[in-house]
């Protein structure tokens, strides 16, 4: 049985180098053949800003604030039962939790259900027939105090092949900023044709995720 023909679930990503978007030099040194981008924008300031913007993106939300539909892929238990939550540190570099192995689901204060390491989901882009369809799968999970994102890597069918990292941070002075990065390039012949509109799309959305968080908060009612 051939990859493309097993559920979204039991497929593997499309590309070798898993976590390059979390290499502090992968700008300098990116896979090769692959196009490395970083964007890094301030979304705002304060607690509030700081949890709608960890919760939006930790729930899908900073794909469908950009126009992606997301369709969550159910699977078995056995896809997550080797998921690993790597120890994470704060700023003073002291673990904040210790590893583990977990396939709990997590949810944010607001009922939104958050990311875990090992969900697959396929994000949808345009109407009916003719939609875009990219079947991706979580890879990482940032849980720290003043630090909170995800990574998702491309699985077969995805018109991209390659990384994509979001994550959000508080620095000391209350403000927020989100950091994009990814690893990508056309997955197949056809793709490869489209690569100035690829390209250019990709830019285009860069720009819609770094306004998703900053739209204005909804002020309670009095």
């Amino acid at each position: 049985m051939s990859a493309g023909s097993d559920p979204i679930w039991r497929r593997p990503v499309t590309y070798a180098a898993i976590g390059a978007t979390q290499a502090d030099d992968f700008l300098r040194y990116p896979p090769q053949g692959y196009r490395a981008i970083e964007r890094r924008v301030r979304v705002g300031y304060g607690a509030d800003r700081w949890h709608h913007a960890w919760t939006e993106t930790l729930s899908w939300g900073i794909k469908t604030r950009s126009g992606f539909r997301v369709k969550q892929v159910e699977a078995p238990a056995e896809a997550y039962a080797n998921t690993y939550i790597p120890v994470t540190f704060d700023d003073a570099g002291e673990p904040v939790a210790p590893a583990e192995l977990s396939a709990d689901e997590v949810f944010a204060d607001t009922g939104a259900r958050l990311v875990r390491a090992g969900d697959s989901a396929v994000l949808l882009l345009g109407v009916g027939a003719l939609s875009i369809r990219e079947p991706v799968r979580v890879l990482s999970v940032v849980d720290e105090p003043t630090r909170r994102g995800f990574s998702y890597g491309t699985l077969p069918g995805h018109p991209l092949s390659g990384e994509e990292s979001f994550l959000v941070e508080q620095l000391g002075d209350g403000s927020v900023w989100l950091t994009i990065r990814s690893i990508s390039r056309p997955a197949a012949t056809g793709w490869w044709i489209l690569l100035p509109f690829l390209r250019l799309a990709q830019l285009w959305f860069l720009s819609r995720y770094e306004h998703a968080l900053t739209k204005p908060l909804a002020t309670p009612a009095s």
